[in-house]
């Protein structure tokens, strides 16, 4: 089993921000976060501990917008819709073509349809391609968004162990402020004590011993102040750290989700490419069958007719040349008039 390594604080912020600023993310000179004031009231308590607090939290604002940003920007668009109607329109003109041909005609209307459609939406062919080309750039952007998402969630993994290791020290600094409180409680309560059990008959002493127990009550309002501070840095520092552990649990289940679709479409494509491809070729070889079977049909009908007209004709060019071939060479009646005129005279 691998040695878990526990990283120092500044191990941990170094790494989240380095991975956000190879990606252009996030500048070099923070600003400076609200908290940093009321840190340095109890920097006394611990320097080191709360000058690890007060970097973290001074790029915890700065971070936070990053992520939300740039995770509330990765969205693919609606490129799916060209593919929806791509497909459709394929559909839609694969049924018209079927409509064009049932009443066994071409009218002007329907040619020039089929020629604003080759126009407007380009023939089956192209939109296939279109198809193709749409998922291409999908799966592209897809992949590379998923990249980027994993590049600033592990940063944020980082960021977070930074924000565990400023609760480490917030409470560790919590203590440190409860025992100075504590003390000067108990200084307190002593010089107090010390107030109500002088007796003596001398003002001027007795105020001296009011004047240090005021000076510690004041000391003990000063250390009851830094103790609050400690305390709601130290309570919001684990409550920030337990909720934000919750919601990036949903986070990296909306990222494996997209992973996962991101997975099956590229394997779904790849299986499936040759299926597109028959497709393309099919839809084509309709269009191309439609074109061969107007014409064969044009064929038939055109030497159908020819032989009917042939039939109608034939048959009286025949009959007159049977007449001239087998008929008499010289009318009978010119015949008969020239013998009448001969014998008239």
């Amino acid at each position: 089993m691998t040695d878990i390594v526990i990283k120092t604080p500044l191990q941990y912020l170094d790494r989240a921000m380095a991975g956000l600023r190879d990606l252009g993310l996030v500048s070099d000179q923070p600003q400076e976060a609200p908290i940093v004031g009321l840190l340095e009231k109890i920097s006394h308590l611990d320097q080191d501990k709360i000058a690890i607090i007060t970097r973290t939290l001074g790029q915890m604002s700065v971070f936070n917008e990053v992520v939300r940003e740039q995770v509330s920007e990765m969205a693919i668009g609606e490129r799916y819709e060209q593919i929806t109607n791509a497909f459709n329109s394929i559909r839609d003109d694969s049924k018209r073509m079927v409509d064009q041909i049932s009443d066994g005609k071409l009218d002007m209307f329907e040619r020039a349809t089929n020629a604003w459609m080759k126009i407007s939406r380009g023939d089956i062919a192209a939109r296939f391609d279109e198809i193709k080309d749409t998922y291409v750039d999908v799966a592209r952007d897809t992949k590379a968004n998923i990249e980027r998402e994993h590049i600033i969630l592990e940063a944020y993994r980082d960021f977070r162990g930074a924000l565990k290791q400023a609760e480490v020290a917030a409470l560790e600094v919590l203590k440190e402020a409860e025992g100075r409180l504590d003390t000067a409680k108990l200084a307190l309560a002593k010089s107090s004590d010390e107030v109500a059990a002088y007796t003596a008959d001398n003002p001027s002493a007795r105020a001296k011993l009011e004047l240090v127990r005021d000076e510690y009550l004041r000391a003990m309002q000063t250390e009851d102040n830094r103790y609050q501070i400690a305390k709601d840095l130290a309570d919001n520092l684990t409550i920030g750290y337990n909720t934000s552990e919750v919601i990036m649990a949903r986070l990296m289940q909306t990222t494996n989700a997209k992973e996962r679709v991101y997975q099956q479409a590229v394997s779904f494509f790849t299986t499936n490419e040759s299926v597109l491809t028959a497709l393309k070729a099919s839809f084509t070889g309709l269009f191309g069958l439609h074109e061969s079977t107007r014409t064969l049909n044009e064929m038939k009908e055109g030497v159908s007719k020819s032989i009917e007209v042939l039939a109608e004709i034939g048959g009286k060019v025949q009959e007159e040349a049977l007449k001239a071939g087998y008929g008499p060479t010289i009318r009978a009646d010119a015949v008969k008039k020239l013998v009448d005129s001969v014998v008239t005279y």
